[in-house]
């Protein structure tokens, strides 16, 4: 057994907790063990695993991490919001506790967002804190989830509401783990990935919209590179911008606050993340062209990568009285007055605090009719 190449190195993210490398490869779950090693970590190895890469991924897992000597026990959970509640988290530390789990093992979170959200904020709060590492097999969670430290649960009132910032030791992404992924997960990662390119990085957007074919396919070298820029960007914003304190770190949630609030009028039911942070892109363009930010145009060029990539781009039937007041309950809001996050050209974005209320209303309208 060995660490991962260098070649595989994405992106170093630099935090109050540590540093920690993200790495974007195939066939890296191999080198986990290593790679865990090489990061300090030691003890037992408790992995929490989403039950739909059960039979795919938890068992290479664990042969890298036994291999590189570490104990290991296997916790499988539900796909799905469903997991992110304060139940489920009890169920976590009960087995973390009856297998005696000590704060210098190490939780490994594998699977997508949800499970790395659950599972991270389990690590975060049982015994005040032990290590964790990401292991994400899904594209959403490579390119965003996975990254950053932020780890929650949701209650009935809102999404993550309940969380905190604790860093991963390691964040490994083996592209070979979305092999098995259905297609509509794969379309709701490009969704972030877009994310990325339409708010900080001009040259990426084009590329989707130049390569779609040869990137929906993960088929060659260039998915790679794509998944490894946006991991780059996320990384060095997150190293910016830690806790969220600045205006930096609160681009990345372009799209979110519309989407967020579809997820939570639908009872985290009827849209994948990506699907509802999509079709939040969507109210946020309709928000920054009656601000006089953007012309027609780049919604429409945001229009047709999003659907492009499978992506939808409109929630027809919601209601929209609901909806509006869900998106007052959006964790970025600062005195009452919500954060949106605002294109200003292609790659390029900012905060504004002061839209109106009928702005945001007019935008949710034009999605939902």
């Amino acid at each position: 057994m060995s660490s991962a190449p260098d070649s595989s190195l994405a992106a170093v993210v630099r935090t109050s907790q540590g540093d920690y490398r993200a790495l974007v490869g195939r066939g890296l779950i191999a080198h986990l063990g290593d790679e865990a090693r090489d990061a300090g970590l030691k003890g037992k190895a408790f992995l929490i695993a989403d039950e739909a890469v059960f039979r795919s991924c938890v068992r290479p897992v664990q042969e890298s991490m036994e291999a590189a000597g570490f104990e290991t026990h296997v916790l499988v959970l539900q796909s799905g919001e469903t997991t992110k509640n304060l139940d489920k988290i009890k169920d976590i530390y009960a087995w973390l506790a009856r297998l005696r789990a000590e704060r210098q093992d190490v939780v490994l979170a594998l699977g997508g967002g949800v499970m790395g959200d659950a599972a991270g904020f389990a690590a975060a709060t049982y015994r005040r804190g032990v290590p964790f590492i990401q292991v994400p097999t899904t594209l959403a969670s490579m390119v965003d989830a996975s990254l950053g430290g932020k780890v929650a649960v949701n209650l009935p009132e809102g999404k993550n509401l309940v969380g905190a910032f604790h860093q991963p030791k390691l964040v490994l992404s083996d592209l070979d783990t979305l092999k098995t992924l259905p297609d509509r997960e794969m379309a709701a990662g490009w969704a972030e990935a877009i994310k990325h390119g339409l708010i900080l990085d001009a040259d990426l957007l084009n590329t989707f919209e130049t390569e779609a074919d040869r990137l929906f396919g993960l088929q060659d070298d260039l998915a790679v590179e794509v998944i490894r820029k946006s991991v780059a960007i996320k990384a060095e914003v997150v190293s910016a911008d830690e806790f969220e304190t600045g205006d930096t770190r609160v681009l990345l949630n372009y799209g979110h606050t519309i989407g967020h609030a579809l997820e939570a009028v639908s009872e985290y039911g009827q849209f994948l993340h990506g699907e509802a942070v999509s079709i939040g892109m969507m109210g946020a363009a309709r928000i920054c062209r009656d601000l006089g930010l953007i012309s027609d145009e780049l919604i429409d060029r945001q229009r047709a990568v999003l659907e492009r990539y499978n992506l939808p781009t409109s929630a027809p039937g919601m209601d929209v009285d609901a909806v509006f007041e869900a998106t007052k309950s959006d964790k970025k809001s600062a005195g009452g007055a919500i954060r949106w996050v605002v294109l200003e050209g292609s790659g390029q974005s900012s905060t504004r605090r002061d839209v109106p209320d009928d702005v945001v209303r007019s935008a949710i309208e034009s999605l939902v009719g």
